[in-house]
Order: structure tokens, then sequence, then C-alpha cells
């Protein structure tokens, strides 16, 4: 049995992505609607990250472990890829994503989240027994 992602301070974290989902996809379809000309690949992704944070924010606050996992992971790669791209090929990017420079117009919220994410999902996933085995008494309730 494992504790549910949503509870105790998975709220917080589910809080969190539920910000950043909104002002993503916001940002992301602004930006496709209005300026797709400009910088498509840049605009696109945007859109693509605002949409990972909505299906992990959903996934963390359902319980949904797997698709959890495999939107966390794919926010990780997706910010490292882009946040180093971002700085190496500059001219790919012309324009801000929600992902460029490791997330550096959002405060670095995006290249911290994921970490945070994939400790959280670890951490709610171990079974009681084997958090109570990793207690420095056992597990035997000893002070």
């Amino acid at each position: 049995m494992s504790a549910r992602t949503g509870a105790g301070p998975g709220r917080l974290l589910v809080a969190v992505y539920g910000v950043l989902a909104l002002a993503a996809t916001a940002r992301g379809l602004y930006q496709v609607t209005t300026k797709l000309a400009e910088a498509p690949l840049a605009y696109v992704l945007s859109l693509v990250a605002g949409v990972v944070y909505v299906v992990a924010t959903v996934a963390l606050a359902t319980d949904r472990r797997r698709l959890a996992w495999a939107t966390v992971l794919v926010e990780a790669a997706g910010v490292l890829v882009v946040g180093t791209l971002s700085l190496v090929d500059v001219g790919d990017f012309p324009d801000e994503t929600v992902w460029s420079g490791f997330g550096r117009g959002y405060g670095y919220v995006p290249l911290v989240l994921p970490l945070l994410g994939l400790v959280w999902l670890w951490r709610t996933g171990r079974a009681p027994a084997a958090r109570e085995a990793d207690a420095p008494d056992g597990g035997r309730g000893l002070d």
C-alpha cells in the first residue's frame, strides 16, 4: 500500500503544478494563436509544456501513478533538453518558452518542480513496511 500523491505535502505540489499548468498553457495558447510565425518551435514547445503540466497536475491529484511518473519524467527531460538547446542554439529559440534557459522566465520553477515531483512519487510509492524498516528504530516505535 502506498500514500496518495495528492495528500499531505502533495497538495502543495499539486497546487504549484496547477498554477504552472495554467500559466504555461495560457501563454502557449496565446503565442500559438497570435504569433506562431515568429517563433514556431518555441511557441509550440510552450503549449506542449503547458499540456504536460496539466496532465501531470491531474495525475498527481488523482493518484494516477504511472501517468504521473511518465509526465514528470517528460517534463524533466523537456526542461533539460530545451533549456540546454535554448542556450546553445539561440537561433531556434528567438523567443522564450516555458522551458527556455531551464525555466528562467518562471523563476526556475520548471527546473526544480520535476525533481520535487520525482522525489514525491518515489516517497509516496514506497510501502509502509519499507518506510518503517528505514526508521532509525527499525519501525518498533522506540524513542
